[in-house]
């Protein structure tokens, strides 16, 4: 079970809690496939992280698992092996912009 936290603003987007699991995608685990899962199981999340189209990460859109920022990782890289084992989880977080 792949474990994802979600930023507030996506939470009541889709009236989920701040953590929800999906099922390990088969054929190892990247951020592509874990988005895919995502937006399969809660399609009201579909173009809220990615862009419907081209699935590219939204520019204030940030990855992290592990401690290490995964935002600008390509999105067929291998996530951490504690990432799919369930022992850490996928965060998703909306980053701030301003001056």
């Amino acid at each position: 079970m792949v474990r994802v936290i979600l930023p507030a603003h996506l939470q009541a987007l889709a009236g989920l809690p701040r953590e929800v699991q999906l099922d390990a995608p088969p054929g190892g685990l990247t951020q592509r496939t874990l988005l895919d899962a995502l937006e399969a199981k809660y399609p009201a999340l579909g173009g809220t992280v990615r862009d419907h189209v081209t699935k590219v990460r939204r520019p204030l859109v940030r990855f992290f698992a592990c401690r290490e920022d995964l935002s600008h990782e390509p999105a067929d890289a291998e996530l951490p092996e504690a990432v799919g084992k369930g022992e850490e989880p996928f965060v998703i977080l909306g980053a701030i912009a301003g001056g």
